[in-house]
């Protein structure tokens, strides 16, 4: 096992955008909005853990390179009555892209709302039957050659 040698590549602008989904009851959804969960505002925190997962994605990841990113930008908002989408935007000159940075800041949001927002989703029996986190991709990446 190798993490992949780049030393030969050029430094380039790279800039990776990525998203995904976390599918909530819509009573959740509506304590969001009215600012009533209980541990604070899910949107903004998940900004912050967003940011902290891009920053430390090397330390996630195994084999992936630890790049020196010059951006990071994470948006979390609410889509529609039952589903909020999280949003990542990370840049870099390196010589490997950013794509896993992007991936890693949307999936930490997407959890970060789940932990905050987890004691309103359970059902009768404990279950969280709705509460679905997915459709996570890259949407877009970008070198500068």
């Amino acid at each position: 096992m190798t993490m992949v040698d780049v030393s030969g590549k050029a430094e380039i602008y790279r800039e990776a955008t990525a998203t995904g989904t976390i599918k909530l009851k819509p009573e959740t959804v509506n304590l969001i909005k009215e600012g009533k969960i209980a541990k604070g505002d899910p949107l903004y925190t998940a900004k912050i853990g967003g940011i902290l997962a891009a920053k430390k994605t090397s330390s996630l990841i195994p084999l992936c390179h630890p790049l020196p990113l010059t951006s990071v930008t994470v948006e979390a908002k609410i889509m529609d009555k039952s589903t909020v989408e999280v949003t990542s935007t990370v840049k870099a000159k390196a010589q490997t892209g950013v794509e896993m940075e992007a991936l890693a800041a949307v999936s930490v949001g997407l959890l970060t709302v789940w932990d905050m927002v987890k004691q309103y989703e359970k059902d009768a029996a404990g279950q969280y039957p709705t509460t679905v986190i997915e459709n996570i991709h890259v949407v877009k990446k970008f070198k500068q050659v």
